[in-house]
């Protein structure tokens, strides 16, 4: 069962965004991009109050994923892509992504401890992860 409702043309907009932000990264890294962008559905605080559809999150602005600026995330979802985003949308979530609402591709050794004034909830590869503190009662 779903954890938010999705069409088919969703489905593919969700592993055409995991594919462009996180391909460099893995299937795992893949997922858990995933995972903040189904986050960022569920989610009903900070930025996302508005955001109830994988199109609205997808293509947030201002404060939305960047990988749908370039050519890349354009490009047809793969068959494997798919596959990855189905799991995603069915509730399957991996540390450090399982509550995180943000990431960023990181050039530096080390994650920063806060961002935007969230904490690091891990790294996986070069992506750092942030979940939103327990008072934004965001879930």
């Amino acid at each position: 069962m779903a954890v938010i409702a999705h069409n088919e043309a969703e489905v593919k907009l969700l592993a055409r965004l995991m594919r462009a932000e996180a391909e460099s990264e893995g299937k795992m890294g893949m997922l858990m991009v995933g995972n903040v962008g189904v986050n960022r559905v569920r989610a009903n605080c900070l930025d996302f109050v508005n955001i109830r559809t994988v199109e609205q999150m997808v293509f947030q602005r201002p404060g939305g994923f960047e990988a749908t600026l370039y050519g890349y995330f354009y490009q047809a979802a793969r068959e494997i892509d798919v596959q990855l985003a189905r799991r995603c949308l069915k509730g399957e979530r991996f540390h450090p992504a399982t509550f995180a609402l943000w990431f960023y591709n990181s050039f530096e050794e080390d994650c920063r401890a806060q961002w935007f004034g969230q904490w690091n909830s891990g790294r996986f590869k070069s992506h750092c992860f942030y979940a939103p503190v327990e008072s934004e009662n965001c879930f």
